[in-house]
């Protein structure tokens, strides 16, 4: 065996190569290029000196591949982000494309695993190329696949974030999708396969960007929540991203002082919101004078437009707004905007996370391009979602809602609490368009009766008309919102249960 020192020094070269990835000449490369290695990344998203490895001598399982593949190509263990606990699996593109394998595929459950029971968020540093084509070829090779029945089962425990930081097919691509919370780095590419296989999978040439870049991401799919520039914002979006939820889904968010000023802005709603019903307004400075000053983060803010979701601080407190936008669309809710609302649900529900719906919108958005995309179904889903819904849900009325809509965005006994502002107007239709198909008559052509049904087609439709039926809880004045919001969300805190949801929505599929 040798001396004591000669053992040492064997277990420290042992650890250095463990250590090295794929070489001084490919991290090299890399550096060159601008973009972080996988250990660096670590070293970003954890507080300095806080990683614990596991898994360092993991290797392939293949004799002849184990000097090549340090770590096995996916580097994973525990740490802390300002200061709480987390998990992280790093894939380390130099070691075989950081590919999937029988041995990294066991560190990756093991960290699941560990997370879970241990109740810690997951991060996933994603950037791989897919299945290890000899491990998995033939029948043999796939038969060492699918060994673990809860692989791709996500039921919620803990938060999952995960960052896509360049080529990423295959399993970084299905944690992604399995994830709570998504960053893009631009230039990074999110598909099932690569352009090349792709490529020769359809006999025509692909483009990468098109494939699985940003813009489809965040704008077309929604599977991806913000795009960035660089390795390091990836890390920084998903520190901030965390800081808002629980550790796990058995306590309540943490709470963060409330910053200077935070109770000001509020008194500009006024000035924000056009009183005239036609007038369009951007809903995400509503919500920004609302929340705490520089608290609110947009999630799928590229994605289905009509509706903004966000978390945010209220008084301290980690709130979730959903709202229609009257900047997009007419603020008119459309499939991609239930979806985008539908996984935010699914997200606070999971999490207790109280959520605050802003209304203003004159229903959804009809014709054939939405039946196309299922619109119907997507309605429902997010019908479905909103009631089984079990955190603390509050619904603020601000100039409209209309038809089902209006159920949907929190309307009726689908909140905890009602307010309306007093220039709410809530009816079946939108007056302008119900003098048309009730009584067919055009503006245009007859402007004197057109006028004088749609002043009578609102003359139940006030906010007073809806506390009278105490459909609405609270009839209030704009520059109360804040106020309004912080106290009801205080009388309905599920203090029974220490602030913690029934969580039914835990269990959803991550895309609808």
């Amino acid at each position: 065996m040798g001396s004591w020192e000669e053992i040492v020094e064997a277990h420290r070269e042992r650890e250095a190569h463990a250590r090295s990835m794929g070489g001084a000449e490919k991290l090299a490369r890399r550096a060159a290029s601008g973009v972080l290695n996988a250990r660096q990344r670590i070293d970003g998203l954890f507080d300095a000196g806080s990683f614990h490895e596991i898994g360092l001598f993991a290797t392939s399982f293949r004799t002849e591949d184990r000097d090549s593949t340090p770590a096995d190509g996916k580097i994973a263990g525990f740490g802390r982000i300002r200061g709480r606990k987390a998990g992280v699996v790093a894939n380390d593109l130099t070691v075989k494309g950081a590919s999937s394998s029988v041995t990294n595929g066991r560190k990756i459950a093991y960290m699941k695993q560990a997370t879970s029971r241990n109740g810690m968020p997951l991060v996933f540093l994603g950037e791989s190329a897919g299945a290890r084509m000899p491990d998995t070829m033939g029948a043999a090779g796939m038969g060492t696949m699918g060994h673990d029945p809860t692989q791709y089962m996500r039921v919620r425990d803990n938060p999952w974030a995960s960052a896509i930081l360049g080529p990423c097919y295959g399993s970084s691509v299905w944690y992604a999708c399995l994830s709570d919370y998504v960053v893009m780095r631009k230039g990074a590419v999110m598909a099932v396969s690569s352009d090349r296989v792709t490529s020769m999978a359809i006999s025509q040439a692909v483009d990468p960007e098109e494939l699985g870049g940003w813009r489809l991401q965040t704008q077309v799919t929604g599977q991806v929540d913000l795009a960035v520039d660089t390795d390091e914002q990836a890390i920084e979006a998903i520190q901030r991203f965390l800081s808002y939820l629980p550790q796990h889904h058995g306590e309540p968010p943490p709470r963060a002082e409330v910053p200077a000023g935070s109770d000001t802005a509020a008194e500009r709603l006024l000035d924000l919101v056009p009183q005239e019903r036609s007038q369009v307004y951007d809903m995400r400075k509503v919500i920004d004078a609302i929340a705490d000053r520089d608290s609110v983060l947009p999630l799928k803010d590229r994605f289905g437009r009509a509706a903004v979701t966000a978390l945010a601080r209220l008084n301290g407190e980690t709130v979730g707004f959903i709202a229609s936008n009257p900047m997009m669309k007419g603020g008119a809710l459309d499939p991609d905007a239930c979806d985008k609302v539908t996984s935010f649900l699914v997200l606070c529900d999971s999490f207790n996370i109280p959520v605050i719906t802003l209304v203003d919108t004159p229903g959804f958005l009809i014709g054939v391009a939405g039946e196309r995309q299922k619109a119907p179904g997507k309605i429902m889903n997010y019908m479905q979602a909103l009631q089984m819904c079990s955190v603390p849900r509050v619904s603020v009325i601000l100039r409209k809602s209309y038809g089902q809509a209006y159920l949907n965005m929190g309307g009726g006994r689908n909140s905890d609490a009602v307010g309306a502002w007093f220039t709410a107007d809530v009816s079946f239709m939108d007056p302008a368009i119900g003098v048309r198909v009730v009584h067919g008559v055009d503006a245009h052509a007859d402007p004197a009766r057109y006028a004088a049904l749609a002043e009578r087609m609102q003359v139940d439709n006030s906010a007073y008309e809806l506390g009278a039926v105490f459909a609405a809880q609270s009839v209030i004045d704009p520059r109360e919102t804040r106020r309004y919001l912080i106290d009801t969300l205080d009388y309905q805190r599920r203090d029974l249960h220490g602030g913690v949801g029934a969580h039914l929505l835990r269990g959803w599929p991550c895309t609808f």
